[in-house]
């Protein structure tokens, strides 16, 4: 059962990262991009009626998370405290720069909600990137000093991040040159999501610079993945064992190979939907790759004092995973006939399409 619930938690979060995750990259293109009037309220409808039902699926995952893993959740919402009250400003400032945006047309109170919306939008790509990459470092469980824990096994706690910013320092913060790295290719495949939502769902005008855009920023990403491989082989060979003792795992690699050749044909695909597909299989396959480096931890330990938490020494009773599966059957069926509705509702460009934030 803790597989079966750890396969479930992880589809969920890819598909937030999916999801949720052209919502963010719209927002940088708006930030970034976006100078006519026009273009701005494009991409505002691209992602109007879909946006805060895209977030649901992350609260969905934490409500997993506090089921199934238990000790896990415990441990991160405590270690990680500081940085997820940043990212729970960030989407509020995201969601009242999308809702309040259009309640009074007044250059400056625009100006204000536009860089809310997209400087959110450009730092909630960030975190949730460094986040990951934290995940793949690991951190120091237990707070060993001296070969000595000083607190729980479980229980760890980081700053922001330390005066040398190492990733192999004692101290470990939340930013060093190594999550920050993950951050930068996170906000780079965001920004190429959102670009090729914004193409998939609009007529704008600059749908034809976001695909020089694409090209660019994808080229960029290569090569900021392959240097992340090469930094990541060298500051812990460990994770990538599982590629040789679990070949099944290099599916997720073609897959994410797909992904990032498709988007370099981004310019000569006729249809408009190509983009956003490629860069879904992308991050789907990025994303599966990166967690199943590290199966079964779920969060790796840097010392050799307490063990990495993984799903078996973090998972809840077998009785209570057993029940939750009857009560998840129905959750499935509801959210699949909601997402079938609510994708075919608005389907096709959304030009014409009334949003509500925009009056």
């Amino acid at each position: 059962m803790e597989l079966f619930w750890y396969i479930v938690l992880m589809t969920m979060l890819a598909v937030y990262v999916i999801l949720d995750g052209y919502d963010f990259g719209a927002g940088i293109i708006h930030l970034f991009f976006a100078k006519e009037e026009k273009d701005k309220v494009l991409i505002t409808k691209s992602i109007g009626p879909f946006w805060d039902a895209n977030e649901v699926w992350l609260i969905a995952a934490g409500g997993v998370l506090f089921f199934a893993f238990p000790t896990l959740y415990a441990s991160a919402f405590s270690g990680f405290y500081l940085p997820l009250i940043m990212i729970l400003w960030l989407l509020i400032f995201r969601a009242t720069g999308l809702e309040l945006r259009g309640q009074l047309h007044n250059s400056l109170w625009e100006n204000i909600w536009d860089k809310a919306f997209g400087l959110a939008s450009l730092l909630l790509a960030l975190f949730f990137g460094v986040a990951l990459g934290n995940v793949v470092r690991g951190v120091n469980l237990g707070m060993v000093e001296n070969g000595v824990s000083t607190q729980e096994a479980h229980y760890f706690f980081l700053p922001l991040w330390n005066s040398t910013l190492d990733p192999q320092s004692h101290q470990l913060g939340i930013i060093d040159w190594f999550t920050l790295l993950f951050g930068l290719i996170s906000v780079l495949a965001l920004t190429i999501h959102g670009a090729a939502w914004i193409i998939f769902k609009t007529n704008s005008s600059l749908n034809s610079r976001l695909k020089t855009v694409i090209f660019y920023a994808n080229l960029g990403l290569v090569g900021l993945i392959l240097l992340s491989l090469l930094l990541g082989f060298i500051l812990n060979p460990l994770p990538f064992q599982n590629f040789c003792s679990r070949p099944l795992v290099w599916i997720f690699t073609a897959v994410m190979l797909t992904g990032s050749l498709g988007l370099f044909k981004i310019r000569s695909w006729k249809k408009d939907g190509m983009g956003f597909l490629f860069s879904s299989l992308f991050l789907a396959g990025g994303f599966a790759a990166t967690v199943a480096s590290i199966f079964p931890n779920l969060l790796p330990s840097t010392n050799t004092v307490n063990p990495s938490l993984t799903i078996y020494n973090v998972a809840a009773p077998e009785y209570g995973l057993k029940t939750g599966l009857s009560w998840f059957v129905v959750a499935v069926v509801l959210v699949a006939l909601y997402l079938v509705i609510q994708y075919r509702v608005f389907r096709g460009k959304m030009d014409d399409v009334d949003y509500h934030g925009e009056h």
